[in-house]
Order: structure tokens, then C-alpha cells, then sequence
């Protein structure tokens, strides 16, 4: 995801609905210095007022925050000679607030809560078009992830709790097994067909004796997988920009199918008549 501050690109990460997505820190430097930013980001944590902020906000959200580390770090920022860098923070305390990313997306990325206070340091009115174009991709966010139909809207209010039997046929335990572990996923619908089914598409066309790519097996899912689906969906993009490894990213998404279906077994009349609203407004709208 990115966001534009009067024509600087910036790039966010994380979920930005729920108020815990990361900003890179080094886009913002480069409004300040475009070819070396990193230098920006460590003057910036040179300051001792940054250093207590940045250990102020981990002791807020971060239970395995080291002190000891951080009160170090504040007596010593007063030094000329001090410097600091992200990793060096982040090894020495354990903090969470602040991650340094490498590859292709790489960079320092900082809380929300920390990526506007660094955009202060940089310049208010640059803060300002940060914060407005962050809460247009916020709304963009919520928008995308809203269906808008009401068997979405309802089924939200029960937590996406999903019907038992499909617990029953498809997931016997939210835990992978060492043969699930051990398959080669060929595409990211696999991840996720494995996540939700169990198996893989063409390991399901083994099994039923069709040749060829059609019909497929996401053909045969219930209402309540194709929700479930499309939440795992989501959670996969997520995991994907966050460079999660692919049996990292299904040990996860198979946790999430798992809960989500075990859930609903206490709402079978309510998943019932969704399903019967659904069939009739296809049938009304077709």
C-alpha cells in the first residue's frame, strides 16, 4: 500500500483499518534528503527527545521492552558523540514500534503513532499531507474489505462464525500435518486451498478422477468456505507484502480458516437463514 504526500510516495504496510499498519520512514526522509535518508532517520534518533518517545511508546505496547537498554540509550543521547541507528535500537531493546526491512520493499518502517512524529521532526505541513492521504487509504481499506452485501453485514456481527459440518469435512485439527508441511504449493490459490480444504486443487481432481483444470474445487464450496475464503484472501495479501514465507503464511491462514468455522457451531439458525436470503436475492437479481 502506498500513500501520496503532495506528490511524495510513501509506502505503508500492516492493517491500516485496525490502526496497526507501519510507514516507511525512509520515504519520508527522502522529502527531506532524497538520496540519503538514512542519514535523516538517524539524526533523528540522535535527539533525546526522540529516544524518549520512541521508549515511552514501546512501554505502552511492548511487554518485552528492556529498559535497562533504553535508559541507556537516554542518558548517552545527550553526547555529541552519540549516534544511534533502527537496528541498533531495535537488537538492544527488543522494540516492535520500529522495523527495519530488507529486499526489495526494504526500509525503515515505524508505527503510525512514530511514523507522525518523525513526519513532525521532517516538517508539520508535510505531516499534515501524510495524515490526510493515511486516512484516505484508510477508508479505501475499509471500503475493499466491506462486501456490501448483508450477508456480510451480518455475518460480521456473529465474528464470521462458521458452520460446524464444514469443520467436520474439512478440517479435522488447526494444526498442519508433517505431510501437509511437506507439500510443494504451486501458486498462491494453493496456500489457500490448502489453508481451507485441506488439499490441493489437482490433488482434489485426483481424488474425484477429472482431467484437466475445470470443474474446480472452490465449485463445490459451501457459502460459509467462500466467506472464509475470502477473509484468508486478505489476510494472505497482508502476509505476502510483509514477505511472510509461503508454510509460515499457511500455518496462519490454516489457524484462521480453523477458527473461523469451528466458531459458528452455536449459530446454525442464524447461518441458515443468510443462506436462504442469499439464494433469494441471486434468484431476484438474476
Amino acid at each position: 500500500m502506498k500513500i501520496d504526500a503532495n506528490g511524495t510516495e510513501i509506502r505503508v504496510m500492516g492493517d491500516v483499518v485496525n490502526e496497526d499498519a507501519y510507514i516507511s520512514l525512509t520515504d519520508i526522509a527522502k522529502y527531506k534528503n532524497p538520496d540519503n535518508a538514512f542519514i535523516v532517520v538517524a539524526n533523528w534518533m540522535r535527539n533525546h527527545s526522540t529516544i524518549s518517545f520512541l521508549g515511552l511508546w514501546e512501554q505502552i505496547h511492548n511487554p518485552n521492552f528492556k529498559p535497562i537498554e533504553f535508559d541507556r540509550f537516554k542518558a548517552e543521547s545527550g553526547d555529541n558523540a552519540f549516534t544511534l541507528t533502527p537496528q541498533q535500537w531495535i537488537k538492544a531493546t527488543d522494540a516492535i514500534g520500529i522495523v527495519s526491512k530488507s529486499g526489495r520493499y526494504g526500509g525503515t518502517y515505524a508505527h503510525t503513532d512514530i511514523a507522525f512524529e518523525f513526519a513532525s521532526w521532517i516538517s508539520p505541513e508535510f505531516k499534515l499531507y501524510i495524515i490526510k492521504d493515511y486516512q484516505r487509504l484508510k477508508k479505501d481499506e475499509a471500503d475493499r474489505l466491506a462486501i456490501g452485501w448483508d450477508v456480510k453485514r451480518e455475518l460480521s456481527k456473529i465474528n464470521y462464525r462458521i458452520h460446524t459440518d464444514a469443520v467436520k469435512e474439512f478440517l479435522i485439527t488447526p494444526t498442519l500435518s508433517p505431510q501437509e508441511m511437506a507439500y510443494t504449493y504451486a501458486s498462491e490459490a494453493d496456500i489457500l486451498n490448502m489453508a481451507l480444504f485441506g488439499k490441493t486443487a489437482a490433488q482434489w481432481r485426483s481424488e474425484k478422477g477429472i482431467k484437466g483444470k475445470t470443474p474446480n474445487i472452490r465449485d463445490f464450496a459451501s457459502v460459509e468456505e467462500l466467506v472464509v475464503l475470502i477473509n484468508l484472501e486478505d489476510t494472505n495479501a497482508d502476509l505476502i507484502r510483509q514477505e511472510v514465507p509461503k508454510i509460515e503464511r499457511l500455518k496462519i491462514l490454516r489457524e484462521k480458516a480453523y477458527r473461523q468455522l469451528e466458531l459458528l457451531r452455536k449459530n446454525q439458525d442464524t447461518i441458515a437463514a443468510l443462506k436462504k436470503n442469499l439464494i433469494e436475492d441471486t434468484e431476484t437479481n438474476g
